[in-house]
């Protein structure tokens, strides 16, 4: 299963007011509503645990039998017990429970989690996910668990860079990755803006650093509809 990795750098726009990881994945917690059931990917949207809002109440799950996981450990105070899908240590908040992990995918599978943020190679404009390694040196060739979450959680969201290393955009007409799930995004958050999925392709709902319509238009390709009240003139098709 495909996911950023929280601790490297943003390419794609550097010094243009874009949201590195850490900032974006406070953005999304702000978006997350009290009392929700959610599942983080692996990679960078585990980055959004440590950004919860102190008091919100929301419940973390992870795939590997987990509801109710915490934010990353203090340096020093590492349970080797307790460890999200990613491997990476994690704390458990009161209430904690542990299970077992055909449990955990029966969850997913069975319509119990409210949202999932998932990483991407690729997002097309009718929804369908991209995301997993097909054998890249040092991944496993495998889809992992998002397959379940992207079909699963009754809302799926992207977190993810706008554009590869090579400068190519991760929202595309149609994916040529093979398929994670089809027509199963229904947002998608990167550096440079929040993008819905409607029912003809992408709107922007919110521009981050000095990013415009028009920009984001030249580097996707993409007609893309204007959702965030501004006064920009509304994307065109070509």
């Amino acid at each position: 299963m495909s996911g950023l990795d929280p601790s490297a750098p943003n390419p794609s726009a550097p010094n243009r007011g874009a949201l590195d990881r850490r900032a974006l994945a406070a953005r999304i917690a702000q978006d997350i509503p009290e009392g929700a059931i959610v599942n983080l990917g692996i990679g960078a949207p585990t980055l959004i645990a440590d950004a919860l809002p102190a008091g919100l109440e929301v419940i973390l799950h992870t795939e590997n039998g987990m509801l109710g996981m915490g934010p990353a450990p203090e340096p020093g105070l590492v349970d080797p017990d307790l460890m999200n899908a990613g491997k990476q240590p994690v704390t458990e908040l009161p209430g904690a429970s542990y299970f077992h992990h055909a449990d955990s995918f029966g969850m997913m599978r069975g319509g119990h989690l409210d949202i999932c943020v998932l990483g991407a190679f690729q997002v097309s404009e009718r929804g369908d996910l991209a995301n997993w390694h097909t054998g890249a040196p040092g991944a496993i060739p495998a889809v992992g668990g998002a397959m379940d979450l992207a079909i699963g959680a009754k809302s799926v969201w992207v977190m993810t860079d706008l554009l590869t290393r090579d400068g190519a955009s991760k929202l595309v007409a149609a994916c040529t990755y093979p398929l994670t799930g089809v027509a199963c995004v229904s947002r998608v958050y990167t550096d440079r803006a929040v993008f819905d999925v409607i029912a003809d392709g992408f709107a922007v709902s919110e521009l981050f650093g000095d990013t415009t319509l028009d920009e984001l238009q030249e580097l996707t390709g993409l007609w893309l509809r204007d959702a965030t009240g501004s006064d920009e003139t509304e994307g065109m098709r070509s």
